[in-house]
């Protein structure tokens, strides 16, 4: 058994908690976000079909290319408006929140204020 440290662990099972109730539809996908060290990452997912609507990340061009942020506040809400500009060119204005475990304050409330800003309703 790999070992996982107690934080990692309580992130999991609070995120099988929240994955009972919330699933992505045709009609109102999921806003999946994801939180490393580093770098944040979301994406637009149909559950139903088990397809990736939109994504982005500060991995991705127009965040690398860009100016360097002065904290990963602001990327996060950058990565959030970037997010929310594919999906509404895509027709998506509704989407589900999925925080995926992660507490609701820092770069993962930044990254859904910036959706927000972007047009995403949720």
């Amino acid at each position: 058994m790999g070992s996982t440290n107690i934080r990692q662990q309580a992130r999991v099972k609070r995120k099988k908690r929240i994955r009972k109730k919330i699933n992505g539809t045709t009609q109102r996908p999921r806003l999946s976000v994801f939180r490393s060290a580093r770098h944040i990452y979301a994406q637009v997912v149909d559950d139903t079909a088990g397809h990736t609507l939109a994504a982005a990340s500060t991995m991705d061009k127009e965040a690398l290319s860009g100016s360097k942020f002065e904290n990963k506040v602001d990327a996060a809400k950058f990565v959030g408006k970037l997010v929310g500009e594919r999906a509404l060119g895509k027709g998506i204005k509704e989407v589900v929140f999925d925080r995926n475990g992660f507490l609701y304050h820092g770069r993962i409330k930044s990254l859904s204020e910036g959706a927000r800003e972007a047009g995403l309703v949720f």
